[in-house]
């Protein structure tokens, strides 16, 4: 079981490879309030969802959201002592209660079992404190994490945050090795916290896991190839294992592949909450770079009775085929997915990309165990066959210069189609967001 102690062989790895240089003497040099830094970052975000099935409700939410960052340096020392806080708040520009739910914005649930119209703001403040000796951070309060096992959702109009603690090397170069504890986490979505859960099941009345563990390291030494390991636990839900290798081949100034692999392994664990689990998912991609052109073809796998799962509305799902709507992880499911990207650099508007992709997957239903305590929804008796599909596309501009510098604005569109056997698990549908981010850097 990945408890806390288990980690202790890890700190000791850390601390055997800490130099006589550190970062904490150079932070020591700028300073607690040198070295501090203080950026706020607004996002317009409209999101609109098109629900096809009869008598369901379309999604349509538009808000402003506000994040406001401050980290500070470091107390002169071998161990400098600094603190981080954030501020966020979210207004609602339109969004009806008959068009609630889009993400954006809280959940009202009214007595019928309605959604209520969202409130017009909703806000949270945290900090963390930080220590850090030679090369080794820690963090202990409210978190911003972001690894394959647990990371912070950044994909809607404010982030995710993490209640725990965190630790971090970098004695060697290109490696970065971290672990850490999280019990709670702020969604994005409402102020308070909660504990931190799964995304894809709900746990019984009254049980719920008390934390999750993680482990593990990047290395990226050199510029051709790059891995990263890691392990996590949610107690008494999964042990789950991380894998990642990447490859860059150049053939020349304008030409490059790039094979990569992404693997889950994820098993129950402790009282196994959510029942039995035992989920083997990976994807393989390849990417073929030419000048401002490149191509992506990817495939993906799960090889299990439960979908592959992971933190509650995290971005912990480091997956290739996982779409702005569906993550192609379904039971048994194969899926794979061929995007074109675009850098109209080449054409001589530098800041302007885009990128299209079409994905589709199989699964069989049948297979899903119907007595699931977490997952006995994905069970369906249409589903021998079933299949789906994704259409994707982004276009995104970013300021280049002037007093708008780094403002970006980002178009997203999908279009999703489900079989008769996958209608179950999710809805035919075509969404459209608009999301304008603009970062101001105070100090």
């Amino acid at each position: 079981m990945l408890s806390a102690f288990r980690y202790t062989p890890l700190f000791v790895a850390m601390a055997a490879t800490m130099p006589a240089h550190t970062l904490a003497d150079e932070a020591a040099q700028e300073g607690f309030v040198a070295g501090s830094s203080l950026n706020i970052k607004l996002r317009n975000a409209y999101f609109h969802r098109n629900q096809l099935d009869a008598g369901v409700h379309d999604n349509r939410e538009w808000g402003q959201g506000a994040v406001a960052r401050f980290e500070s340096g470091y107390t002169e020392g071998t161990v400098g002592v600094g603190v981080d806080a954030f501020a966020m708040l979210g207004l609602k520009l339109d969004g009806g209660g008959g068009h609630a739910g889009s993400s954006i914005l809280p959940l009202n649930q009214r007595s019928d079992g309605e959604l209520g119209a969202a409130p017009r703001s909703f806000s949270t403040a945290g900090a963390a404190l930080k220590l850090r000796a030679f090369d080794t951070e820690l963090k202990a309060g409210d978190l911003f994490i972001n690894n394959p096992v647990i990371a912070g959702g950044e994909t809607r109009m404010l982030p995710q945050t993490f209640r725990g603690v965190s630790l971090s090397n970098t004695s060697l170069d290109g490696l970065l090795l971290e672990a850490g504890q999280a019990s709670f986490t702020k969604p994005y979505n409402q102020s308070g916290h909660r504990r931190i859960d799964s995304f894809y099941a709900s746990l019984p009345e009254g049980r719920h896991s008390d934390h999750l563990n993680w482990a593990g390291g990047t290395w990226t030494g050199t510029d051709a190839f790059s891995a990263s390991l890691y392990s996590a636990e949610l107690k008494d839900i999964w042990r789950q294992h991380y894998l990642n290798l990447e490859y860059t081949y150049v053939v020349n100034d304008q030409l490059s592949l790039n094979p990569g692999l992404n693997l889950y392994r994820t098993e129950d664990t402790g009282k196994s909450l959510l029942g039995d689990i035992d989920n083997t998912t990976f994807s393989l991609h390849l990417i073929v770079a030419a000048g401002a052109h490149s191509v992506t073809a990817a495939y993906q796998r799960v090889n299990g009775d439960t979908p592959f799962d992971y933190i509650n509305q995290g971005d912990s799902v480091f997956l290739d085929n996982s779409r702005m709507y569906s993550d192609f992880n379904g039971p048994h499911e194969r899926s794979w997915k061929l995007q074109y990207a675009y850098d109209f650099a080449g054409l001589g508007v530098p800041g302007l990309t885009s990128t299209v992709s079409y994905s589709r997957g199989t699964l069989d239903l049948t297979r899903a165990n119907a007595d699931s305590v977490g997952y006995g929804s994905w069970y369906s008796a249409d589903g021998k066959d079933a299949r789906h599909w994704e259409r994707d596309l982004d276009v995104k501009y970013v300021v280049q210069q002037g007093a708008a510098k780094d403002l970006s604005v980002l178009l997203r569109y999908a279009s999703h189609r489900g079989s008769r056997g996958y209608s179950s698990v999710d809805r035919d549908n075509d969404e459209v967001r608009v999301i304008v981010d603009y970062p101001i850097n105070v100090f």
